[in-house]
């Protein structure tokens, strides 16, 4: 493996951005395994083992379970041994998740395949690239997180097409052959060999603006040093620890159902699946035009009323998406949708990060995220069960309308716990 410090003095530019690049690469390839990615497959596979949507939903929901029981475990490395090699093992992960999901041939073997990926996506992931962007910034935080949010919706945006083409040209299966190779070549290496933990291991701080010439932004640098960090224990008792899982618990399912049972619903409404293909990466294109300007507009407007506007935003998608009627109404709620997941992938991690600090940010969110991932694995489940039940997806989606109303209400109360600043 490379020398970090070797590595470090080589860089012509804040190594920061290296970190960022490297959460990159993994987001992207963490996309493998999202709801989205998996939408694509629904229709083509369910045909042919003649699976319900609740059977085939539930593989998303118990893979969200497992990952919610591995985070707490997953959080505490990351502080202890930093984000590369969580990402790392992660994605490796999701490529054999993927390349096990070629060879599908019961329901028992989709949801073991599945459930590898999806365990990997729903826990190491989220902690360990929130915990390494926090980790080298503190000021430009969510322009940074911003740039990861962007590769999460660039895989949104290229892997469903992926899988399309090669459906269409070959079978499902060469679809998930597709995803695994993109996933393996893209998201391993980087982070096994240019991932550091945090900056004071190779002598920097966090983002020195100093590096960028600026005098300005060099004024600032010691101010950044001096942001006030929680631990677990002192993070439960503030009302912002509790109102941010009670957003999250609001948002997710909303963000998981939708995205999951998105290309069923417009193709039952007369789109068809290549129509139904662009507007999932429509909405994943759109997120990374949603991330960038909530991430560069976080300083002006604030995360509360970012997050405000992100949950209105997925809310209007959804009711959208129940008049849709041709390919017009698709791309438009796909857009609306899409443009609120990106402010929710961008904003929500900085909101964690600027309420409690750098420090113990990966023990924090592996006791969190299990809630989180538990609400994500609940809205598919809840989607596949509705549609069941009723024939059409129209309940589920009138109940993801209101749940994403009540988490832009209650995102307006959020603000930073009150604690001295070290002197």
């Amino acid at each position: 493996m490379m020398n970090p410090d070797r590595l470090v003095a080589r860089a012509p530019f804040f190594y920061g951005w290296v970190i960022v690049a490297c959460a990159m690469c993994a987001n992207f390839a963490r996309q493998g395994s999202a709801v989205a990615t998996l939408s694509i497959f629904a229709v083509p596979m369910s045909d042919e083992f003649g699976w319900s949507r609740t059977a085939f939903s539930g593989a998303v929901s118990l893979g969200g379970v497992l990952g919610a029981i591995i985070s707490p475990k997953v959080g505490v490395i990351v502080d202890r041994q930093g984000a590369g090699r969580v990402l790392a093992i992660g994605t490796l992960l999701i490529g054999v998740s993927a390349l096990a999901l070629a060879w599908t041939s019961s329901l028992i073997w989709f949801y073991v395949a599945f459930c590898i990926g999806r365990m990997a996506f729903a826990g190491p992931f989220e902690i360990a690239v929130t915990s390494a962007v926090a980790n080298w910034f503190v000021r430009f935080r969510a322009r940074a997180m911003s740039y990861t949010a962007l590769a999460h919706s660039l895989g949104l945006t290229v892997l469903p097409i992926v899988a399309f083409v090669a459906i269409d040209l070959w079978d499902w299966r060469a679809g998930w052959l597709g995803i695994a190779s993109l996933v393996l070549v893209i998201g391993v290496l980087p982070n096994a060999l240019l991932m550091i933990q945090r900056p004071e291991d190779v002598g920097l701080r966090p983002y020195s603006d100093r590096r960028e010439g600026t005098d300005d932004d060099a004024s600032t640098s010691g101010k950044d040093d001096l942001e006030v960090s929680y631990t677990r224990k002192e993070a439960s008792r503030t009302p912002t620890f509790w109102l941010l899982i009670a957003f999250s618990m609001l948002i997710y399912p909303v963000q998981a159902g939708v995205s999951l049972h998105q290309a069923p619903h417009l193709i039952e409404r007369g789109v068809s699946l290549a129509v139904a293909a662009t507007a999932v990466s429509s909405f994943s294109f759109t997120a990374v035009i949603g991330g960038l300007v909530f991430g560069h507009l976080e300083g002006r407007m604030g995360i509360r009323w970012g997050l405000s506007a992100s949950a209105a935003l997925l809310a209007s998608g959804t009711i959208v998406m129940l008049y849709v009627s041709g390919p017009a109404t698709a791309y438009l709620s796909a857009c609306t949708f899409g443009a609120g997941i990106g402010g929710l992938m961008t904003l929500l991690p900085v909101a964690w990060a600027n309420s409690f600090g750098r420090r113990n940010i990966g023990a924090i969110r592996g006791i969190t995220l299990p809630l989180q991932t538990v609400a994500q694995a609940s809205g598919p489940l809840l989607s596949g069960v509705l549609y069941d039940t009723t024939g059409n997806y129209d309940t589920s989606l009138m109940v993801f309308c209101g749940s994403g109303f009540a988490a832009a209400m209650l995102a307006l109360f959020i603000r930073p716990p009150k604690k001295p600043v070290p002197a």
